[in-house]
């Protein structure tokens, strides 16, 4: 019998005999009696086949397929593919430009506007469907996209390796062949129009290689009345408001109106809904709080110069102040790929090291002249 944990005799070797050893010493005497056998060395697991759900709708295989579907007349793109595992039938196909959450929310909703929702999806462990930090201190262990699934009572299920998912990875060959060659006929060469041919394309596939379930049944569910899918197929982050009612998310500043409800949110956490199309909402306990947004990163206005004068000045007197630098390069970084050369030392000049008081002095001096040149002495 093969012990597969090393801690727990050493751990028992503590309590019982009273014997403090390391557990790599621990591992090496088991090593040797034959009772640990190292990961490397220990046979490979052979996956067997399994049967098919007995009902559609049970398990849905999803996966993306990144291919040359357009066989150089247009982008890359990748195709999204849904295909049940009682019938391997294709349910849903959607050519997207990435394996990305907002992509799996689309085709996922085209799923269920055709056919309701499945019982559970099974995919691979991209970081679309799982936490694959194992460090992560934040969120609650959900990824956008099974947040969603758990929202619409939809199961998640990871596949262990690619074969487990056999059907779609089947599926994407039968794809690569035969829908490339059908692209080609159709003289398609954009998503756009690819997504329109899909689905007449998977009524003649689901046709041609369709399997009939082992039972009539159908598991899929009509969607609750109290699940709002545009509401539900959001990214949704959590932003503290601070004391000026603002809140930071994606680069912008976004000040948030002041109200009464808006003032109760002051220190707390507030959820910011990200749609498909780019808009945004901030919602305290699901009540929309209005905002606009703020970008430090735009160009300022020729009216926000003018409110800013000091601005201005103490920018002017920067300069003043660096110009006294010394701008020689060190010896020690060449200038490109020829010889380090020293420049040589200029006229009225000093390092900045040597700046001292005086020197900040003739700047302010160099600034208030020309202060009372351009607005007279009123300018003090």
């Amino acid at each position: 019998m093969l012990i597969s944990v090393r801690l727990w005799p050493r751990e028992k070797l503590e309590e019982l005999h009273g014997l403090f050893l390391g557990k790599e010493t621990v591992r090496r005497i088991m090593v040797r009696a034959g009772l640990w056998v190292p990961r490397k060395q220990r046979a490979a697991r052979i996956p067997q086949p399994r049967y098919r759900r007995p009902c559609t709708g049970e398990l849905i295989q999803i996966d993306g397929c990144d291919h040359d579907w357009f066989e150089g007349r247009g982008p890359a793109c990748t195709a999204l593919v849904y295909v049940d595992d009682a019938t391997s039938k294709l349910m849903e196909l959607l050519f997207v430009k990435s394996e990305s959450t907002f992509s799996y929310f689309e085709a996922t909703r085209r799923y269920i506007d055709k056919h309701g929702k499945p019982l559970a999806l099974y995919s691979d462990k991209a970081g679309v469907f799982r936490v694959n930090n194992k460090h992560a201190t934040g969120g609650d262990g959900h990824t956008q996209f099974g947040r969603a699934m758990h929202e619409l009572n939809i199961q998640t299920i990871c596949a262990e390796t690619s074969p487990a998912k056999g059907r779609v990875e089947r599926a994407h060959l039968t794809l690569q062949d035969r829908l490339v060659k059908e692209l080609r006929l159709q003289g398609i060469c954009s998503m756009e129009a690819a997504n329109d041919f899909a689905e007449a394309y998977m009524a003649d596939y689901n046709r041609r290689f369709g399997k009939v379930p082992r039972h009539d049944f159908d598991v899929h569910r009509a969607v609750e009345h109290d699940e709002d899918l545009g509401l539900i197929f959001t990214v949704r982050e959590k932003r503290k408001v601070s004391k000026s009612l603002t809140i930071q998310y994606d680069k912008m500043l976004y000040l948030i109106e002041d109200s009464e409800l808006s003032r109760r949110a002051i220190g707390k956490y507030i959820d910011v809904y990200h749609y498909p199309d780019g808009r945004k909402e901030l919602r305290l306990n699901g009540t929309l709080l209005p905002y606009s947004t703020y970008d430090r990163l735009s160009e300022i206005d020729q009216g926000a110069i003018v409110d800013n004068k000091r601005l201005g000045r103490t920018l002017e007197f920067i300069s003043l102040v660096q110009s006294k630098r010394d701008n020689t390069r060190s010896q020690s970084i060449p200038a490109g790929d020829g010889p380090s050369r020293r420049r040589p030392k200029q006229e009225g000049k000093k390092s900045q090291r040597s700046l001292d008081n005086d020197d900040m002095l003739e700047a302010l001096k160099q600034l208030q002249s020309r202060s009372e040149d351009i607005f007279g002495k009123r300018a003090r």
